[in-house]
C-alpha cells in the first residue's frame, strides 16, 4: 500500500521497527522518508518471544497493532530470525538502505553489527539515526575520557550533555508494505491472566497527562509510596519506544517534583550506559570481588524460590508485590527493591535468579535497568558500598504502606487485619488470617546470616 505521496522519491528503503513503536519524534523515521519510498517492516525474533512472559508479549503486539493502524496498516510483519530476514527482505522489496533506531543493549548491538555485515555484502547500508535514549550511551564520560560508574557524576554530565527537541509527526509520508507486500501478520496474543495498560501513543499520552496534571506535583515526597497513584507507569511505553524519553524531558518544568522525575529518566540513561560499557554485566557481577559471595542453590533454595515467585513468603508487602506483577505485568519501584533484597539477603538466592522472573513477566521488562537495578540492590552493581543495605520488609511497608492499603489491594487475606498487624499478620493476637501464611524465615535470623556472608568476602 503506497500512503501520503510526498516529495520525489529518490531511493527505496526500509525502516526496521524495534524498541520505537512510534511514529512522533522518530529520527530515523523521518530520515527513510528523506531517503525516499519506504517499507516499514517489524521482524518478529523467535528469541523474544521465547523470553518474553504472556504480558510483555502481548503488550508489544498490542503497540505493534497500534503503530500499524498508524501507518494506515502498511507495517509488513515477518516472522524469523532477522540475520536472514533483513538481507531477503532487502533483495526483496530493492532497498540500498535500512534505517534502524540504534539498539544498545549486548544482545541487540550484536545483532545489527552482523546483520550490518550481511547488507554490506549485497551494497546495503544499515544506517543508525537515533536510540531510545535521550543521550547515547557512551557518550557521557569523565574528564579523563572514562566512563562513569557512579550516578551522581553521570547525572550531571548527562544533563550538561543536554538533548534534542523532540521531532514531530512526518507531514507525510510516502509508504510502500502491506498488503502490496507479503505480510506473516501480526500472531494472536497469548493467553493471558494480567491486566495491562492501553497501548498506543495516545494511551501512553493520556497517561502522561493524568500523572502530570496531578502526581508530579508531589512526586518528589509520594513517589516510594505504593499505597497511592503516585508514579508515571510509564516505563512500559518507554521500554517499546511508544514514547521517547526526549519528549517526556520536553515536558519538564524548573522544580523539585520535575526535577526528581528527571532524575528517575536519567537513572534509566545511566544504566543502560553501564551495559554499554560492560556487557558482560548483563549477568555477571559488575564488582567482580562479589563473585565469591556464597549463595544457595540446591533443593531447599529452589523450593524458596518457588514460594517467593508465587508471593508466599508471610512477609505481605514481598508478597503483594509479587502478586501484582503477576496480576498486572508491572511492579511498583520501591516494592521491587524490598523484594529483590528479600530474595538475595533473606533467603540467600542469586540475583540472576529474580532477573530472570522479572524479565519474563514485566510488561517494562529492560534488560539494563532491570539487571542494574537488581544488582544495585543485591549488593554487587554501581552502589559504592551498598551490601549493608538490607532492607527490612516489615519496616519499609510501615513506612511506605502505613495503613496497608497496598498490601490490602493485593492480598485479600489481610482485609480484615487491623493496622497495626496488617504488615506482620503473625503477630496478630488473633491468629494469622485464613489462606495466608506464616514469614518464611526470620528476617532479623536472616539479615545476620547475609552479613556473616558478605564478611567472607569483604573481610571487614
Amino acid at each position: 500500500m503506497v500512503v501520503a505521496v510526498g516529495s520525489a522519491a529518490m531511493g527505496t528503503s526500509i525502516l526496521w521497527f524495534r524498541r520505537d513503536l512510534r511514529i512522533a519524534d522518530h529520527p530515523a523515521l523521518h530520515a527513510a522518508l528523506a531517503h525516499g519510498t519506504t517499507t516499514p517492516l517489524f521482524v518478529l525474533d523467535p528469541l523474544f518471544v521465547k523470553r518474553s512472559g504472556a504480558a510483555r508479549m502481548a503488550f508489544m503486539l498490542r503497540n505493534l497493532r497500534s503503530l500499524d493502524a498508524s501507518m494506515n496498516r502498511a507495517v509488513v510483519v515477518r516472522h524469523g530470525d532477522p540475520l536472514d530476514i533483513l538481507p531477503r527482505f532487502a533483495k526483496e522489496v530493492g532497498a540500498d538502505k535500512v534505517f534502524v533506531s540504534a539498539d544498545f543493549a549486548p544482545y541487540g548491538s550484536n545483532r545489527d553489527n552482523e546483520v550490518a555485515a550481511r547488507l554490506r555484502a549485497m551494497n546495503v547500508e544499515l544506517v543508525r539515526v537515533g536510540s531510545p535514549y535521550a543521550v547515547e550511551p557512551g557518550t557521557v564520560r569523565k574528564p579523563d575520557g572514562t566512563p562513569y560508574a557512579v550516578f551522581t557524576p553521570f547525572s550531571r554530565g548527562w544533563i550538561a550533555s543536554g538533548w534534542d527537541a523532540p521531532l514531530p509527526v512526518p507531514a507525510n509520508m510516502n509508504l510502500r508494505g502491506a498488503p502490496d507486500i507479503k505480510c506473516d501478520g501480526i500472531p494472536a496474543e497469548p493467553t493471558l491472566t494480567a491486566t495491562l495498560p492501553a497501548a498506543g501513543e495516545d494511551a501512553a499520552w493520556a497517561r502522561w497527562e493524568l500523572f502530570a496534571s496531578d502526581a508530579l506535583s508531589r512526586y518528589k515526597e509520594e513517589r516510594n509510596n505504593p499505597d497511592r497513584d503516585g508514579c508515571s507507569m510509564l516505563s512500559p511505553y518507554l521500554r517499546f519506544g511508544v514514547l521517547h524519553p526526549r519528549q517526556l524531558l520536553a515536558e519538564l518544568k524548573p522544580d523539585k517534583n520535575h526535577d526528581h522525575f528527571r532524575s528517575e529518566l536519567g537513572w534509566r540513561e545511566f544504566y543502560a550506559d553501564v551495559l554499554h560499557h560492560q556487557p558482560h554485566t548483563t549477568w555477571k557481577n559488575l564488582q567482580p570481588k562479589m563473585a565469591a559471595m556464597p549463595v544457595d542453590t540446591d533443593a531447599k533454595a529452589k523450593q524458596r524460590f518457588a514460594l517467593w515467585c508465587e508471593g508466599r513468603t508471610g512477609y505481605p508487602i514481598v508478597d503483594a508485590g509479587m502478586r501484582q506483577m503477576l496480576a498486572t505485568g508491572w511492579m511498583h519501584n520501591r516494592v521491587r527493591m524490598i523484594v529483590a533484597s528479600f530474595l538475595v539477603k533473606d533467603l540467600h538466592l542469586p540475583w540472576q535468579w529474580g532477573a530472570k522472573f522479572f524479565m519474563m513477566h514485566l510488561v517494562d521488562g529492560d534488560i539494563a535497568s532491570n539487571n542494574h537495578g537488581w544488582q544495585w540492590t543485591a549488593g554487587t552493581g554501581t552502589d559504592a558500598a551498598p551490601y549493608f543495605r538490607i532492607f527490612n520488609p516489615a519496616m519499609q511497608a510501615e513506612k511506605f504502606d502505613p495503613t496497608g492499603a497496598y498490601v490490602r489491594t493485593w492480598i485479600p487475606e489481610l482485609q480484615d487485619v487491623p493496622d497495626k498487624f496488617v504488615h506482620t499478620p503473625a503477630e496478630n493476637p488473633a491468629g494469622l488470617p485464613k489462606g495466608y501464611v506464616a514469614p518464611m524465615v526470620d528476617h532479623g535470623d536472616e539479615r545476620n546470616e547475609a552479613l556473616r556472608r558478605y564478611k567472607l568476602v569483604s573481610g571487614k
